[in-house]
């Protein structure tokens, strides 16, 4: 029914040990040739990016040399982060928060990153002030770094402050701020992206409180004809919780990506609201026993297994 890992596959990758290891730079506030130490006590290093992704960060960083404003650091550093050098990223965000004070977009980056080397109470504190500086202000489409296949943005930028807001919450344990933190994003946006992916992290979060009554109600948004361009794995979990899609044909996976990661997140914490908690252990271990230990799909699986098992 699921495709397990064995024990073997499970020790062998657990904490991305990968062979091949991204070398990171001198950070000016961490000096490890690792990025992050996982909640599971693994240590997680980045593999060495692809020469698309290493040309198309010295491109940024060309342009970040020759001009040092507030838009070439921003993508200075999201570029940066691509590579795997989550920390050199934090570290751009901070040195151009002395430069450009109180600029809700730094904030948000570096809120990001922080959840990627499982600093969470630091992601909070950006997020939560990015949050209060764009009270009052025009929400805006924010440009993909990573463009999807037909190049249209699906994201705002009030919509990833509260996104983000709400997973870093939701990773430290604070379940209540983190239903605030994504009814704040669902409101940000009628983007049908926007809409699977709040209502996925409404849902369970609700469920896993045994909220059931509340957590269906969100899912009256949900409706197999939306349009998803990048949201696919979420729209798919949702039809889940609907009961319009079954577990097991949602756990075959062909290649280990952010996106697999959360859709089984989805169907583990699924299997775990319906009482099926052997299935669900499973499958957070074999989340974890993939490579993408920065996707929050994994973040989150990782989290469970070090907390609830």
């Amino acid at each position: 029914m699921y495709r397990y890992l064995t024990i073997f596959s499970l020790l062998l990758f657990i904490g991305c040990t990968d062979t091949k290891k991204q070398p990171i730079t001198n950070s000016a506030q961490w000096n490890q040739p690792y990025q992050a130490i996982s909640k599971l006590g693994d240590t997680l290093y980045s593999t060495t990016p692809s020469e698309k992704s290493l040309e198309r960060y010295s491109i940024k960083k060309k342009a970040f040399d020759e001009n040092p404003d507030l838009e070439n650091t921003i993508w200075h550093g999201r570029f940066t982060a691509y590579t795997g050098d989550y920390r050199e990223a934090i570290d751009i965000y901070t040195n151009a928060l002395e430069k450009f004070p109180n600029e809700s977009r730094l904030l948000r980056h570096r809120g990001h990153r922080y959840i990627s080397v499982r600093e969470f109470d630091k992601a909070i504190a950006d997020l939560e002030q990015a949050a209060q500086l764009i009270k009052g202000k025009e929400n805006k489409v924010e440009e993909d770094g990573m463009p999807n296949a037909q190049g249209i943005p699906v994201s705002t930028m009030h919509g990833n402050i509260y996104y983000h807001l709400g997973l870093a919450h939701y990773l430290a344990g604070n379940d209540r701020e983190a239903i605030n933190a994504y009814e704040k994003c669902l409101a940000t946006s009628p983007s049908p992206d926007n809409v699977v992916s709040a209502v996925h992290w409404l849902y369970t979060i609700n469920c896993l409180m045994g909220n059931t009554e509340k957590a269906n109600t969100y899912l009256q948004q949900i409706d197999p004809s939306m349009s998803v361009i990048e949201n696919e794995a979420y729209l798919k979990a949702c039809l889940l919780y609907k009961g319009l899609l079954q577990a097991e044909e949602l756990l075959e996976k062909s290649e280990d990506s952010p996106s697999n990661s959360a859709l089984a997140y989805g169907v583990a914490n699924y299997l775990l609201c319906q009482g099926d908690t052997d299935a669900a252990h499973t499958i957070f271990k074999d989340i974890v026993s993939g490579t993408d230990w920065a996707s929050f799909g994994y973040i989150a699986a990782e989290v469970d297994l070090a907390t609830k098992f």
